[in-house]
């Protein structure tokens, strides 16, 4: 048998090699991406200040107790751009202004506050954003809200389901028109 010479390519312009160095190459431009987008997209979800968001709890109960012994309750409608905002209850005072904390759940970013200005009568109007589609929780609280007469009304809104909303503390229930 004669021999075959056999012919020999340089390394670097086979196919296995280059194939065994892309499999790990890969993974590690996988892992760098994730690694940026964990950093550059923290989760919101999560609260830093989770200990004095605890303390701060007995704040919140005194003013919803606040307003289930006013027996304030609250009808709000959302219309092109405004809402709408009714007050009631017993010995009400007049209030120049409401806050309307608007809550997004899984966005902080998308949070935001909607002052409401008396009309006469208990009933308060605001201007809100074009971007209050989908689901919300909202409070409403007087707008020179201290602590020793503070109240505190709270909801949850879907746009996408009702233009209307009731806020009622008496009994702790909360529901969507």
């Amino acid at each position: 048998m004669p021999n075959s010479p056999i012919t020999t390519e340089k390394w670097y312009r086979q196919f296995w090699p280059w194939f065994l160095i892309l499999l790990p190459g890969s993974v590690v431009i996988a892992s760098v991406y994730t690694l940026v987008i964990a950093i550059t997209h923290g989760d919101n979800l999560v609260r830093d200040d989770y200990y004095k968001d605890g303390l701060a709890i007995n704040r919140y109960l005194e003013q919803d107790d606040i307003a289930q012994q006013m027996q304030l309750a609250a009808t709000g409608k959302l219309a092109k751009g405004y809402i709408d905002v009714t007050l009631s209850g017993t010995d009400l005072p007049t209030y120049k202004h409401l806050v309307l904390n608007w809550q997004h759940p899984t966005d902080e970013d998308r949070d935001f506050q909607t002052v409401l200005l008396n009309n006469g009568a208990n009933h308060y109007t605001g201007q809100v954003s074009d971007n209050v589609a989908g689901r919300w929780y909202l409070d409403l609280e007087s707008f020179d809200n201290d602590k020793e007469s503070g109240w505190r009304l709270k909801s949850e809104f879907d746009t996408e389901l009702s233009q209307q909303f009731i806020m009622d503390d008496q009994d702790g229930h909360t529901e969507t028109l």
